[in-house]
């Protein structure tokens, strides 16, 4: 516990208000502790040279009982940090811990610059993939200044669902649910404050109508949703694919940090400490993630911690020495001879990408 508390700064803290929602800065060993995962993200990339990386973003809440914890839009009391992961490599590429009462659309710009800026030099490509959260004019902004392709929930504004109910309005067909069908179209919408220097975005909407006289919570047929977007190279059924699929990976980060890792436990009263012991646990997610991407043989690529924990680190085995040898021999090896040795070597090259090359250092073949 003294090692988490370095990790808080009071003196950080003497800016908060009594009331409303304050993002808290970082001390500089927390930052510390993020430039370690940068660092191990771009030496454990280096031989891959990844070209593209898609970013998916979200919150989650940590429920505690702790009474510095302030309360949160679900009614309970805890925390609300914010993660970034990299959907192609399965690795988190940034976070920020925040208190319970901040809101979720609250400081997205500064966190996404932190994630595209933890991305290896080789990535020419970027995505970004948000809720309704991200639907803020500054990050719209800033992601098309980048140059960063994007799809984000739009807010359902009553400006918004006029366009959407407009009788002019072509509808397609999306999907055919057992209880819903669901109709995509492009429309035509701009933001208030959007540059009229910059290129339109699109916005692909989305009608779900219920059949079987099934009505939605406010008691209608018929619901509306729409995804804004700057990628004009895919089709409207295509884009709103793409921006599904961040369903099945961002909550898939939070389940398994809160739930097979330590990150669900707040340990401390200290901000500081409580965020660092949730970082931990991320830099901890992204070396399992290494481990199997680099290491471990393909049936293992998704594997969750418990199934690694159980097939790799606690093998039982019976170990013996002899002729100055010490020998360990497993009861019943979840893995081959052959796939221990490779995944060693594996492991053994990758050690050898994370020293810097020293004068008159051969280079190691990317390939």
């Amino acid at each position: 516990m003294d090692f988490l508390a370095a990790f808080h700064d009071e003196a950080l803290f003497s800016e908060r208000p009594t009331e409303g929602a304050w993002i808290a800065p970082e001390s500089s060993a927390l930052i510390g502790l993020h430039q370690l995962n940068r660092e191990m993200i771009a030496r454990g990339m280096r031989r891959l040279r990844p070209r593209a990386a898609t970013l998916d973003l979200d919150a989650t809440i940590l429920e505690t009982r702790r009474r510095e914890a302030l309360p949160h839009y679900e009614g309970g009391r805890g925390y609300q940090p914010v993660v970034v992961t990299w959907w192609e490599e399965d690795l988190i590429v940034a976070d920020e811990y925040r208190d319970g009462n901040v809101p979720a659309g609250m400081g997205n710009v500064e966190i996404t610059r932190r994630a595209l800026a933890a991305l290896p030099e080789s990535v020419d490509w970027r995505g970004f993939r948000g809720d309704s959260a991200c639907y803020d004019e500054r990050l719209l902004q800033y992601l098309w200044r980048e140059g960063v392709h994007f799809t984000i929930s739009a807010d359902m504004t009553q400006e918004l669902r006029k366009v959407c109910t407009d009788p002019e309005v072509r509808w397609e067909t999306f999907e055919t649910r057992p209880t819903e069908i669901v109709e995509a179209a492009e429309v035509e919408f701009t933001p208030g404050d959007w540059p009229s220097y910059a290129p339109p975005m699109r916005y692909v909407a989305m009608r779900f109508t219920a059949i079987q006289g099934r009505l939605f919570k406010d008691g209608t047929d018929v619901k509306y949703l729409a995804v804004v977007s700057n990628r004009q190279d895919l089709a409207p059924a295509d884009l709103l694919r793409w921006h599904w699929r961040k369903a099945g990976t961002i909550e898939h980060v939070h389940e398994v940090v809160k739930n097979e890792l330590g990150a669900g436990i707040v340990p401390s009263q200290r901000f500081g400490a409580n965020a660092a012991w949730f970082r931990l646990n991320l830099i901890a997610y992204n070396c399992l993630s290494l481990l199997k991407r680099h290491a471990l043989p393909e049936r293992l690529r998704d594997a969750k911690p418990k199934r690694l924990r159980y097939e790799i680190f606690s093998m039982a085995a019976s170990v013996r020495e002899h002729a100055r040898e010490l020998t360990a021999r497993l009861a019943v090896p979840p893995l081959t001879v052959d796939e221990l040795v490779l995944a060693r070597q594996k492991l053994v090259e990758l050690s050898h990408g994370w020293q810097a090359p020293g004068p008159g250092s051969p280079e190691l073949p990317l390939s």
